[in-house]
């Protein structure tokens, strides 16, 4: 019988806020994570993405969006569940500067946690974090969609979503290990599928090498693919992250997330889910209801039909486009008065759009060669 390794991988883990961040100052791991400890604690490695920076204070970035951080001391709960290594490539590792991912880096070093997919510079964030186990030899790259952390050069931020260069990064991790697993930062928040370019680009990445492609970052679970025997599991949801704005004592899609489990061998991957509720009526983790576990299973099985049809998927990510467009016309006209745009949903005000502006900014942004340029202007 060959060996194998067990690898745990969850979703987005955010120490710093409501009940999560009370009850990881004092490092209660057993009210937080509950009866998943033994499954945490079991394996091989257990890996987490850490969705916010560890610092006490510090300056926030200007960006769009909120600005996310946990207190330093935090991520010593995460050891004593039994975490081996977070992911740091997300949107919101750099919210406070410099400073706030080194101080991270700085947390998880002293509490013995390793850190990937975010450096002092595009250099370290790429390095792969690599173990071998009972003669595995396994590396895990850590990729971000790119927003306001990313680095693509000597500065400090996080390991961005580049195709090319996440080739090259690829290959060489194959070159050095039997098993690669590429965990991906992306994809359309509280949207259940993955878009038809996120599909294509994950099974690229498959191609590219990698034998698992696991994601998180949209605060809802999604469905999986298996391609050329190569696990693609779009989205794992949150798994500790609790908001007011989400408290409602009932479990909806933020509540609901899954943890996967790779059963990892020199011929390949296997995968098992294990769904939960996380902080939803009382805080950290639980156990599904038997008619909770029904509802993931038919949602599961629902969401992988759709994304093995290309046209189907191509259709849903239409209908969720159609679903955007009030918001994303919102951002892109030139005022920001909520009065303007109520006015302008209702019909009662044209947008101050142009035809032929609209044609400009749609060739600026879709064309390869605007878009480099584009992208430097607004950076100034």
């Amino acid at each position: 019988m060959s060996e194998k390794i067990r690898v745990i991988i969850t979703g987005d883990t955010h120490l710093g806020g409501g009940r999560v961040k009370e009850l990881a100052e004092i490092n209660d791991a057993e009210e937080l994570f509950g009866n998943f400890l033994p499954l945490i604690r079991s394996a091989d490695i257990s890996i987490t993405n850490l969705e916010s920076p560890a610092i006490d204070d510090g300056e926030p970035i200007p960006k769009t969006g909120p600005n996310l951080k946990s207190p330093d001391g935090t991520v010593e709960v995460l050891k004593n569940a039994g975490f081996d290594l977070v992911t740091l490539a997300n949107n919101h590792i750099m919210d406070y500067k410099d400073e706030g991912l080194h101080s991270t880096i700085v947390a998880c070093k002293q509490a013995g946690i390793e850190t990937v997919g975010a450096g002092s510079s595009l250099e370290e964030a790429k390095k792969p974090f690599i173990r071998e186990i009972r003669g595995i030899r396994l590396s895990v790259i850590n990729i971000a969609e790119n927003e306001f952390g990313t680095t693509q050069n000597a500065t400090p931020g996080c390991h961005p979503l580049d195709p090319v260069q996440n080739y090259y990064s690829i290959r060489k991790a194959k070159e050095e290990s039997d098993r690669v697993i590429v965990i991906v930062h992306g994809g359309h928040e509280h949207y259940e599928l993955p878009s038809p370019r996120m599909k294509e680009t994950y099974r690229f990445f498959a191609d590219a090498g990698a034998d698992a492609v696991v994601g998180h970052h949209t605060h809802c679970i999604s469905g999986y693919d298996v391609y050329n025997d190569t696990p693609i599991l779009y989205s794992l949801g949150n798994f500790l992250f609790d908001a007011e704005t989400h408290f409602s004592g009932i479990a909806t899609p933020w509540h609901t997330g899954m943890i996967a489990e790779l059963n990892v061998n020199k011929s390949g991957i296997d995968f098992d889910l294990h769904p939960f509720v996380q902080n939803a009526e009382e805080a950290g983790l639980r156990s599904l209801t038997a008619a909770e576990r029904n509802e993931f299973e038919e949602t599961i099985e629902k969401l992988n039909k759709t994304i093995q049809q290309d046209e189907l998927l191509a259709d849903s990510f239409d209908d969720y486009c159609a679903r955007m467009n009030k918001m994303y016309s919102s951002y892109i006209e030139p005022h920001s008065s909520q009065i303007l745009h109520a006015l302008r949903n209702r019909k009662l005000l044209p947008s101050m759009l142009s035809g032929r502006k609209k044609r400009l900014l749609l060739n600026l942004t879709r064309c390869e060669a605007h878009r480099d340029v584009l992208i430097k202007t607004l950076k100034i």
